[in-house]
């Protein structure tokens, strides 16, 4: 009985570290940077990479920034010979991997900067996923001839 008690805890102690490691693997924003338009416009275009080294995917369903009146996420895609744009809703992150949010595909849409947005500034873009937890990233705001 002793002995069954003993794996009993051992397995409980197991299975709270794998707990602990779930809650403390978090998903995080790489290579973000902005287009910077070519002229003054009211809304600029965010890419980056989402990787999730964790066992269990994400959704990322919102987005923000203190620099922009508005940030949706967006999707392009070419419909009978058309680029066309649509909001996006959610946007899983399978576990273990990787979505890329680049020119002529998925996107951050940056709408009204507060301020003037300037080639080589760096912003602050915040993330939210279903379960509530917040990615922050930094992006580069980089000028069209620089790509």
């Amino acid at each position: 009985m002793k002995r069954l008690r003993r794996l009993a805890g051992f397995m409980l102690l197991g299975l709270a570290s794998l707990s602990a490691q779930a809650q403390e693997c978090t998903p995080r924003i790489e290579s973000g940077w902005i287009r910077q338009p070519p002229m003054a416009m009211p809304m600029m275009a965010g890419f980056a990479e989402i990787a999730n080294p964790c066992e269990a995917p994400v959704s990322i369903v919102a987005a923000g920034s203190p620099a922009f009146a508005s940030v949706e996420l967006h999707e392009t895609r070419q419909v009978d010979g058309v680029s066309r744009m649509r909001h996006v809703e959610s946007l899983p992150v399978p576990a273990r991997g990787k979505v890329a949010l680049a020119p002529g595909g998925l996107h951050l849409m940056l709408m009204r900067p507060n301020a003037e947005i300037e080639a080589g500034q760096r912003i602050a873009i915040e993330l939210e996923l279903s379960d509530g937890r917040k990615l922050r990233g930094e992006f580069e705001v980089r000028r069209p001839d620089a790509l």
